[in-house]
């Protein structure tokens, strides 16, 4: 497809929310071997945002999603893999000037080992005139999270662009800020992350990196914080429940209970595009949190980061089941 075709494809599109940022092959043993005694491997990928992507194109709505890639058979796989999951791809590149990023993972003994291999990766270099600002206008939602500003200094330079140019063009800006300290330092990190979650529409962030972003244990100053954002904060990660603080407000909203817990990779991918999905659909906050917290209980019953993204037909299904029961 020709960059004409592709352009023409993207404005009949027209994707209700757009996101981007760095997707990488995974490779991962087969069976419970770790990664040194393992002959076999399967290849797969992942990356936050096109876990987002893929989730929100699962459940019935239109999105796009963007990054660059290495001209290589990994950023091949991983474009055509995304592509047909009905993910517009039409402003993602191959390029022959970086390589696509790897990651390998382990499970052992019920312990998760990450290990990366993204440095000087094609993502990595983003820069903000890789934008195109026609496209990021015809969305409602443009989706950010805190590990493209991560990547290196253009990478970070094109987030607040993408910021930038969805808040002129009123598209609203949903932020989460992902904080993965193999990539950064918390000293490094914080200032970034608050100041990007100082342009949100919609901040998105665990509990666990509140308490490190903000230095404090104390769920009253975090909801403090929080209540100086111009942003309706959904926190993830509570005890039982999700928390929204609005306009210095705090409700709660459980979780479901997952049969099984197979792998919790992506959990928090699928939370977002259900609540994303629950927003497109006109929900209220605590019915698109609750869609959420579902989709996120669905995913960690399956391994893989994307792999257990339900259907919309399938959340239909497990809540009609659900009100059965509770008749």
């Amino acid at each position: 497809m020709n960059i004409e075709q592709q352009n023409g494809q993207s404005q009949m599109f027209q994707p209700e929310i757009i996101t981007f940022g760095e997707t990488m092959a995974l490779m991962m043993p087969t069976g419970s071997k770790g990664i040194e005694y393992s002959p076999q491997f399967q290849g797969l990928f992942g990356g936050a945002e096109s876990n987002v992507a893929i989730g929100v194109a699962r459940l019935g709505h239109r999105v796009g999603w963007f990054s660059r890639l290495g001209k290589d058979p990994f950023g091949r796989m991983i474009l055509k893999k995304i592509r047909g999951e009905g993910v517009d791809v039409s402003r993602a590149e191959l390029t022959t000037e970086a390589p696509t990023g790897l990651m390998l993972r382990e499970v052992v003994s019920g312990k998760t080992s990450v290990y990366y291999y993204r440095k000087g990766s094609a993502a990595s270099t983003l820069r903000p005139e890789h934008l195109d600002e026609e496209y990021i206008k015809q969305a409602q939602y443009l989706h950010v999270t805190g590990i493209t500003p991560a990547l290196s200094d253009s990478c970070r330079e094109t987030a607040k662009e993408a910021i930038r140019l969805a808040r002129k063009n009123g598209v609203k800006v949903c932020f989460d800020p992902n904080l993965r300290l193999k990539l950064w330092t918390i000293e490094e990190a914080r200032g970034v992350l608050l100041e990007l979650a100082q342009e949100a529409d919609y901040f998105l962030p665990g509990l666990d990196e509140l308490k490190l972003l903000y230095q404090t244990e104390s769920f009253d100053e975090i909801v403090a914080r929080l209540s100086e954002l111009r942003a309706v904060s959904i926190v993830k990660g509570g005890d039982d429940e999700t928390y929204i603080v609005e306009n210095g407000k705090v409700s709660s909203v459980p979780y479901f209970k997952a049969e099984q817990v197979v792998d919790t990779v992506g959990a928090g991918d699928g939370f977002c595009a259900g609540f994303f999905v629950g927003l497109l659909k006109g929900y209220s906050y605590y019915e698109s949190v609750r869609l959420g917290n579902l989709i996120g209980c669905m995913v960690v019953q399956t391994e893989g980061d994307w792999e257990g993204i339900p259907t919309w037909e399938q959340v239909e299904a497990f809540l009609n089941n659900v009100k059965h029961v509770e008749r």
